[in-house]
């Protein structure tokens, strides 16, 4: 039987104040949530789960210590100093 173990990573206070910075300068309140690692015990199996940005029924996924900001899913990104014009076109 497989166990799973799920930690929560707690998103880093950089991160957290530049989004919430930006979010300030367009009027908007975003929901963070944290992010998590799972593993699988027993094995060298970990999946990250990215910290989840939800702004105007749009979710975004950041990673602690990255430079970009993916949009929905991890096929669409942009750069997190872009994310004030992005904003302001939804």
């Amino acid at each position: 039987m497989l166990n799973i173990i799920t930690s929560e990573v707690p998103i880093d206070e950089e991160l957290k104040t530049r989004i919430e910075f930006i979010c300030d300068f367009c009027n908007i309140k975003p929901t963070i949530i944290n992010g998590s690692i799972r593993r699988i015990e027993k094995t060298n199996i970990n999946y990250i789960e990215p910290n989840k940005i939800i702004i105007k029924d749009t979710t975004f996924l950041a990673f602690n210590h990255g430079k970009d900001i993916f949009i929905e899913n991890l096929q669409k990104h942009i750069k997190i100093s872009d994310l004030q014009e992005f904003i302001k076109n939804l």
